[in-house]
């Protein structure tokens, strides 16, 4: 099953930004050369950004430490969920830290050109599904069972959904299976996308500080829990069987997933003290929601919000760092 993810919040410090797009006709940015070029003697490590805040706590806090705990110059790289693989499978970015799932790139990367290695478990599950805001649930329990859906799309219809109730997503750029599921279970909805997560934050908030109600796709862990309390909408039961269906027919609920790390294989093998300490880094959903609120909600950049975590936590990363 492929992840979807909303975010970002662009404070991307030591990189140029490297956009990527899917889809057919798009430019293949995997048979360029690497835009970095490391001076002789200067350790060397490039790290793929993806467009949401739980990732960009991941990158801050390793950027940090492999700077000033292990001499590294870091460049970061903002990418594409997919195109993220293509462009680590070439070398041109040497990890991704928080992958959701994605088993076609597994299978050809992984697997059969053996390019890309596993990097190990980030120590954050992930879960993605559809979720109402508490005040309203809380007065319309039946609201949480996606059998009773329609009967409360009148009250969600927004100028942007037309005559049907919305359901409302972050950036069109993500894979989702939401559209498939309206379809496939005959709901009384569209999908709406925001634009971004940054974006569906903003409209949640908003929601929220009228008590307006709100269907939206969304996901754990995420810091905003913590601001707009929010109940998952119960769908049909995820199975093996229906996550391997053709993606316009799948029918049930996103899965539960240990989020993964994922490597270069040269750099994997070849990285010295980054490749060691990206394979140990490992913390758990409070380290990095705590991370993901100083970046998406107290307004620092990601470089101030992961000094400030380090500070707090130094027997958290001091694990992760190369014995000698």
């Amino acid at each position: 099953m492929n992840r979807s993810r909303t975010r970002l919040i662009t404070a991307l410090s030591s990189a140029a930004a490297l956009l990527a797009t899917a889809g057919c006709g798009a430019a293949d940015m995997t048979k360029q050369a690497s835009p970095f070029a490391a001076p002789a003697g200067v350790k060397t490590v490039t790290l793929s950004v993806q467009s949401w805040v739980g990732a960009q706590a991941n990158v801050a806090v390793a950027e940090q430490l492999l700077k000033e705990e292990l001499g590294y110059r870091v460049d970061l790289v903002q990418t594409d969920e997919v195109p993220a693989w293509d462009a680590l499978s070439q070398g041109r970015v040497d990890a991704i830290l928080e992958d959701w799932g994605h088993p076609d790139q597994e299978k050809l990367y992984i697997d059969e050109k053996k390019t890309i290695v596993r990097g190990g478990d980030l120590g954050v599950t992930g879960h993605i599904g559809w979720y109402v805001p508490k005040y309203w649930a809380d007065k319309n329990p039946d609201v949480t069972d996606w059998k009773n859906l329609n009967k409360y799309a009148e009250e969600l219809r927004t100028a942007e959904s037309g005559g049907k109730g919305q359901l409302m997503d972050g950036s069109p750029s993500y894979v989702t299976n939401d559209v498939a599921l309206v379809k496939n279970l005959d709901l009384d909805y569209k999908v709406v996308f925001a634009g971004s997560e940054a974006a569906q934050i903003t409209q949640i908030q908003q929601f929220a500080k009228e008590k307006k109600p709100f269907l939206s796709y969304w996901y754990q862990p995420q810091w905003l829990f913590n601001e707009v309390p929010m109940v998952e909408v119960k769908l049909p039961e995820y199975t093996d069987e229906c996550a391997a269906k053709d993606p316009k027919d799948i029918d049930c609920a996103y899965p539960t997933t240990p989020l993964q790390k994922f490597l270069n294989a040269d750099f994997a093998e070849r990285g010295g003290d980054a490749s060691a300490f990206l394979k140990k880094f490992h913390w758990s959903e409070k380290d990095q929601n705590e991370v993901s609120e100083m970046i998406a909600s107290q307004k620092l950049t990601p470089q101030e919000a992961a000094k400030r975590w380090i500070e707090r936590h130094p027997d958290v990363w001091k694990k992760w760092l190369p014995k000698d």
